[in-house]
């Protein structure tokens, strides 16, 4: 199974910019899929994931109130809506995929990984 993530891209400060992110086996059954990012010389950071039981979403506090994860679970289809991005939200934005349980913004708990998609904000 691969994740395909789609939408970086250069943006300026205060734009907006979504993120796709699809899974390339249509019969694959995650339980959770998530956002991370990652900066040069950062470690990997926990952004938003959206649990397909009861589509539960979650949001790390430094983008909560500007970024909303959405997803629908049969199209193995997630979205991360970016909105008054900073020049800190430059990041490589990866998309995860799990299939069991785990610590929702633990990296580890996730066992599928697409390459990632740059996103740059300039001031």
């Amino acid at each position: 199974v691969q994740l395909q993530a789609f939408g970086g891209g250069l943006v300026q400060a205060g734009d907006s910019l979504t993120l796709s992110c699809v899974a390339s086996t249509r019969t694959f059954r995650s339980v959770r899929m998530a956002w991370f990012r990652q900066s040069p010389g950062e470690e990997r950071e926990f952004v938003a994931a959206i649990s397909w039981s009861g589509i539960n979403t979650y949001e790390s506090d430094s983008v909560n109130g500007r970024f909303t994860i959405s997803g629908d679970a049969a199209k193995n289809t997630i979205y991360l809506r970016m909105s008054s991005l900073k020049v800190d939200d430059t990041a490589v934005y990866y998309c995860a995929a799990a299939t069991i349980y785990g610590p929702i913004r633990h990296f580890r708990s996730y066992g599928y990984w697409g390459r990632g998609t740059l996103v740059t904000v300039s001031s």
